[in-house]
This record gives C-alpha cells, structure tokens and sequence, in this order.
C-alpha cells in the first residue's frame, strides 16, 4: 500500500480502512497460531500498513486543526 494513495482518501475512509486491517491481522494470527499461514511475511506488512494509515489520519487530523488555527 502505498502512503500517496492513502493520502488520497478521507479520515472516514481511513478509519475503515485501518478497521480492515486490523480484521485481516486478527485472521492471519490466528492461522499463524494453527500453522496455516504459508506467507509470515504477510503479518509483518499488515502491521506496517496499519502504522501508515494512523500516520496518515494523524497528519490530516493536525493539518485540520492548523487550518482552523488560521
């Protein structure tokens, strides 16, 4: 997932976002404690993109803060 597609969307759509993810990496830790999870790496990347889309909810939330700052 890349951060300027990420950009792209809204807090909203953020939130769900991040809420897919966190599903998806509830599903595969529990297929890793099973032993089905062919792909590790896959849990690691989640995770990443799970920090990525707080990081990115975090700027815009800030940036709109500023904005009303001004």
């Amino acid at each position: 997932m890349k951060i300027g597609d990420l950009r792209a969307l809204s807090v909203a759509e953020l939130k769900n976002k991040e809420s897919d993810l966190r599903h998806e990496l509830f599903n595969l830790r529990f297929q890793l404690a099973k032993g089905e999870l062919s792909n590790n790496r896959r849990v690691r990347d989640v995770k990443k993109d799970i920090a990525r889309v707080l990081g990115v909810i975090t700027e815009k939330e800030n940036a709109a803060i500023a904005a009303g700052n001004k």
